[in-house]
């Protein structure tokens, strides 16, 4: 195998391992802390709808409108459309450059800490495990509250799927004692106990055992299939 397809493997595993993280969250971010979404990027597209009501930010509202509008436009053809894009490359350079200028632009702005989090997620897709870091990085430091703990959450997947667990730990406990709208307790909880799950098992059942019993049957069910993804228990405990 030469070192380019290797390359490849590893940039996809690593893109796979996040996107999977993001998207087990997500998937039950409509049961656990009252709204929803496929993946992060949805809900990160609703908070950028809802700082776009905001009046008093029109100018960077309006370059925030038209660069996450550029990711609703298709790659190849569509039916009845012209595509806007020949191939996803071209596209996340399209976007990447339009989320760059509101950044640099608008460093301390809400917007620039939402352009952040696309900059990420295209960082994601391409293997870039240290641009990926930097971009929520600034969205932790950048943020208020909600984004920032937005941004602790998705940085814990990256150093996640980088290895660096214990990285990854400490971010989810702090979560768990620090939840906020965009990242409830029960979500922290599930996510940790699936990074200490392989090296301590034990632990993560403790964490997950309260909220199989929840009197929310969404979150037990959470719990339940949380719980199935570790190793069976010793016989005994």
């Amino acid at each position: 195998m030469d070192r380019a397809t290797r390359k490849d493997l590893k940039t996809d595993k690593f893109a796979v391992e996040v996107e999977h993280s993001l998207e087990y969250a997500a998937a039950h971010r409509r049961q656990l802390i009252g709204f929803g979404g496929a993946a992060v990027a949805v809900v990160l597209a609703v908070v950028g709808f809802l700082y776009y009501q905001d009046k008093q930010h029109a100018e960077r509202q309006k370059e925030l409108g038209a660069a996450m509008a550029l990711i609703e436009r298709p790659v190849g053809p569509a039916p009845g459309t012209a595509a806007m894009f020949s191939t996803q490359e071209e596209k996340d350079k399209e976007v990447a450059a339009a989320m760059s200028a509101i950044v640099e632009k608008h460093p301390r702005s809400d917007e620039a800490v939402i352009a952040s989090s696309y900059l990420a997620s295209i960082a994601v897709s391409q293997g870039k495990a240290e641009e990926a870091e930097k971009h929520y990085q600034f969205m932790v430091e950048k943020g208020g509250k909600d984004l920032a703990s937005l941004g602790r959450f998705s940085l814990a997947q990256v150093y996640r799927a980088s290895g660096k667990d214990a990285e990854a730990e400490k971010l989810l406990r702090d979560l768990m004692d620090n939840p906020t709208a965009l990242v409830s307790k029960e979500q922290a909880t599930l996510s940790l106990a699936r990074v200490i799950g392989a090296k301590d098992p034990a632990e993560a059942r403790k964490l997950i055992e309260p909220l199989q019993r929840s009197s929310d049957s969404s979150v037990s069910q959470a719990a339940i299939m949380a719980m199935s993804e570790l190793p069976p228990a010793p016989p005994g405990q």
